[in-house]
């Protein structure tokens, strides 16, 4: 059997020769294999200016929690979490803005796993930064509240980057912060809005706003991963 291998020189014949090319380029393959998906998700993530939104993110904390420092009346309680919450949306909904445009669609098999684990990834920072900067202090709504207010709002913002583009994703979160706000003005001048749809107005353990805030979330997720946002590079002159 080894002589078909290596002649009797010891050296290694044509079938010797074309098992280790064999094996090389198995394990040429298998090593740059992972360096290339890392590769992909670093340039991923500098194109949606990931980096920079985790920066903007982490500062929402940290503004925050300097905030929270202060004393607050009952409204600006509720009002000052709604502010922080919308404007970690708007900046997670921006991320989905793509360089390349609809050709980017055809090329990168990849893309809708790397939008669902970059907005994941920058929703669930969102949430740690917020329930964190009210450690010890009075969040209003607590972690369930942040949870809820920016799981919905981001799901908005995902939604309008997916109608409108992710350059206009930000409209959403925004838009919405005024209509959050006026739902919790409602709360001291009657009459009260009630609808589960203007969660930010409900009670923290409110199933109906919960459901309604998770709705909008998984449908804005599912959309923008499969599609991504509605963007176009305008062709040169």
């Amino acid at each position: 059997m080894t002589a078909d291998v290596k002649n009797a020189s010891g050296h290694v014949g044509p079938e010797g020769a074309g098992l280790t090319a064999s094996v090389a380029g198995l394990a040429g393959r298998s090593r740059p294999g992972w360096r290339a998906l890392a590769r992909v998700v670093r340039l991923h993530a500098a194109s949606r200016r990931v980096p920079g939104a985790a920066a903007v993110i982490i500062g929402c904390g940290v503004a925050l929690r300097i905030a929270l420092i202060g004393h607050w009346d009952a409204y600006g309680a509720l009002q000052l979490p709604l502010v922080v919450e919308s404007l970690a949306a708007a900046t997670i909904a921006i991320t989905t803005a793509s360089p390349l445009g609809e050709a980017e669609r055809v090329a990168g098999r990849w893309l809708p796993a790397l939008r669902l684990a970059t907005t994941l990834a920058l929703t669930a920072l969102a949430v740690l930064a917020l329930s964190l900067a009210g450690y010890g202090a009075h969040l209003s709504g607590g972690t369930l509240g942040v949870l809820r207010n920016v799981a919905g709002v981001t799901g908005l913002g995902l939604l309008c980057a997916v109608l409108l583009g992710g350059g206009l994703a930000w409209t959403g979160p925004t838009g919405y912060l005024i209509a959050g706000v006026y739902g919790l003005y409602t709360q001291w001048h009657p009459p009260a809005i009630t609808t589960p749809w203007l969660w930010p107005a409900r009670p923290t353990h409110d199933l109906g706003a919960a459901l309604c805030a998770g709705m909008v979330f998984i449908v804005g997720l599912a959309l923008v991963t499969m599609r991504g946002a509605r963007d176009r590079v305008r062709e040169p002159g």
